[in-house]
């Protein structure tokens, strides 16, 4: 603050005279300003940013806060040459004369210098913003104010239209409103006001499958369903960043058999690894349709203890490219990967590999007990370039040969946020690519980062086909969920090429439908198939897999045939008493041969009501009424978020981690985000 004996100082000081230098400052700017008034460049109104008086009174004011009372001789030399400039605009300038109507012609093509165009250029390509220049100093300012008004000319965009004249009187409100918003460029201080230039869009180039939903199906005409399964969880999390961003996920990023399988559930699992998982049947009324019921396969892998781990053989196959240079992506897969280097045993090995415009080895086969060592490779990684994937998966398998365990866990952990545009980019071929890479024991899994460039069709392809799973972290603590507590399922496969089949008694179930698991559909002879290739179950995963059916009398959607009916006289129907046969076709995970697992579903597997039925089953059918809902399928078009967050939360049970709770949040988000529509 200034206080009032500086003040009188500056007061009773003399005016002193002003130098041959000012006075031809302030004359020069003056002719430039009524040269510009009486021959003007048919502007569309003042270029400046507020009223005339403004700057005085704006440099004034700065003259005072910097105190340069003290230099009485600089001060007079500085405010005379601004108080005349301001005087005769004051007396010759259109901004204060409000009796007149002023005609303002229509603005000219005005060719744009070099500078400025560049800089034009520059911003409609989308590069980021001039800096705002540093201010100048007091001394400084008074300068560049009277130098500018000798040169000052209005730059128009050749595109801008006409501005009509304005009224008399206008409103106060507006014409302040227009004086003090920024306008447009000068040629002294080229820059375009942001608000002039519309910033354009960042482009979504998230690639994923489209895909129809399973139909319902005649039990009499096509009483075999057959898919591979599933312990992919990339759906739920990419759904769930959507939802907390206020966007509904569009419907083919919803695979619902990923939403069930996000969470994990308490099946019975197996006595002994000689038989790898176990599988849990129970039928219950549907909630949102009285007149079918639910068939609800529950499988429980066995639970690897740490002790009886194999080693592992890890190589961290990283996308380094320039796309990746975003705080979801690069810093938060260095803090995902530092998270699981922690959890391994000191006799794993962990490679590192990166790919942007070629693929590079960071980190040579290192023992995990070398922990620095790891880490420190990790911290060094920094985006740039393009995404060389094909070359970067190349490597990553050799390196993952070099240090091969046999009987042990050898994996590669590819973790990008899209597309290889450089390479092989075709999904077919990256698919052929992988399956021959995975004859070698060699099993690859993805980590998606990011939104915006993310390729969840490339993913899901080369998962499947590398017999890893897919996974999408959009969070450290999804990190946290898939690399450290579901390190081991994660990692130690206990079975291969799992596939499931069940065939329908046309005797008992008019009509089915599976819920979800449209991108795993099998044809009928793949099961017996053991060249085809199918999902892996890691250590204590678990898998669910619903069907709706239609018992026999129930209203139909599928009209029976007229000859297909079975009768005593055409021998009836075998096994009439159960509503389904479930088999399940395996491999061991160095196995080439598959083993068979089968489970007859009678009435003994159905309870009276759904409420009777077990906490996870019922809460892994409010998943999948989720999923429908999200997907705006026909049979839950009149089941409503309120009802699926009434059946999760009496379903919540044992929620350690708050995946449950987390699950309830999203459902009331999506249910606002849908206006609350039943």
């Amino acid at each position: 603050m200034v206080d009032d004996n500086e003040l009188d100082m500056l007061r009773n000081i003399p005016t002193p005279a002003p130098g041959p230098e000012a006075k031809a400052r302030a004359l020069a700017a003056a002719m430039a300003a009524y040269d510009l008034e009486k021959n003007p460049a048919a502007t569309q109104g003042t270029a400046n940013a507020g009223r005339l008086t403004e700057r005085a009174r704006k440099l004034w004011r700065d003259i005072m806060q910097k105190k340069l009372i003290a230099a009485p001789a600089l001060a007079g030399l500085v405010a005379l040459p601004i108080a005349g400039y301001a005087t005769f605009y004051l007396m010759e300038g259109s901004p204060f004369n409000f009796g007149a109507e002023q005609e303002i012609a229509d603005a000219p093509s005005v060719r744009l210098k070099e500078p400025l165009a560049a800089e034009l250029k520059k911003t409609d390509s989308g590069a980021a913003p001039t800096a705002p220049a540093k201010p100048l100093a007091a001394s400084q300012a008074g300068k560049a104010e009277a130098e500018a008004s000798a040169d000052e000319a209005v730059v128009m965009n050749e595109a801008a239209p006409a501005m009509p004249a304005p009224a008399p009187l206008a409103d106060a409100a507006a014409q302040m409103s227009r004086m003090s918003a920024p306008t447009l460029t000068t040629e002294r201080h080229g820059v375009i006001a942001p608000s002039d230039v519309p910033m354009p869009l960042p482009e979504n180039r998230d690639r994923v499958e489209d895909f129809k939903t399973n139909p319902v199906r005649s039990a009499l005409e096509d009483p075999v369903s057959t898919f591979s399964i599933d312990v992919d969880t990339a759906s739920y999390s990419f759904a769930r960043r959507l939802l907390k961003e206020g966007v509904l996920p569009h419907a083919d990023t919803v695979r619902v058999e990923e939403m069930i399988n996000y969470f994990p559930y308490d099946w019975k699992g197996p006595e002994a690894i000689t038989t790898p998982f176990n599988t849990t049947v129970s039928v219950m009324p549907t909630p949102w349709n009285e007149h079918t019921k639910l068939m609800h396969v529950g499988i429980k892998g066995y639970d690897v203890k740490p002790t009886e781990q194999p080693k592992a053989n890890l190589v961290f196959l990283i996308d380094v490219s320039g796309s990746m240079d975003e705080p979801d992506k690069l810093p938060l897969l260095r803090s995902a990967f530092r998270l699981l280097v922690n959890k391994l045993n000191a006799d794993d090995t962990v490679s590192i590999v990166t790919y942007a415009g070629n693929a590079g080895t960071v980190l040579e086969p290192t023992k995990a007990s070398d922990r620095e060592k790891i880490l420190s490779a990790i911290d060094t990684l920094a985006p740039g370039g393009s995404t060389a994937g094909e070359a970067g998966i190349r490597e990553a398998y050799r390196l993952a040969q070099k240090s091969f365990v046999k009987d042990g866990i050898n994996r590669v952990m590819l973790a990008t946020d899209g597309d290889f545009n450089v390479g092989q980019t075709d999904d077919d071929e990256l698919k052929r690519l992988i399956e021959d890479k995975r004859k070698s024991g060699v099993f690859l899994s993805v980590f998606g980062f990011g939104r915006g460039n993310l390729n969840d069709q490339m993913m899901q392809t080369i998962a499947q086909n590398g017999n890893g799973t897919a996974a999408y972290i959009d969070t450290l603590a999804e990190a946290e969920k898939v690399l450290v507590q579901d390190a081991s399922s994660t990692l130690f496969p206990i079975a291969k090429d799992v596939k499931i089949q069940v065939e329908f008694n046309p005797a008992a179930v008019a009509e089915y439908r599976l819920i979800g698991y449209e991108t795993r559909a099998l044809n009928r002879e793949d099961f017996n198939n053991d060249r085809v290739d199918a999902g892996e179950i890691g250590s204590g995963h678990s898998v669910t897999a619903i069907y709706e059916i239609t018992p026999k009398g129930a209203p139909q959607q599928i009209d029976n045939l007229r000859y297909g009916e079975a009768t005593t006289s055409n021998g009836g129907v075998a096994n009439a008493d159960e509503y389904a046969f479930v088999k399940i076709r395996y491999k061991a995970p160095d196995g080439d041969t598959s083993r068979l697992i089968t489970t007859p579903v009678t009435r003994a597997n159905e309870v009276a009501s759904f409420d009777a039925a077990g906490t996870d089953q019922r809460f892994s059918v409010a998943v999948a009424a989720f999923g429908q809902k999200l997907r705006d399928e026909d049979a839950t078009a009149r089941f409503g978020f309120d009802r699926i967050a009434e059946i999760a939360s009496a379903a919540r049970g044992a929620d350690p981690y708050g995946y449950r709770a987390e699950f309830l949040s999203l459902v009331r988000l999506a249910s606002s985000l849908q206006g609350n529509k039943p």
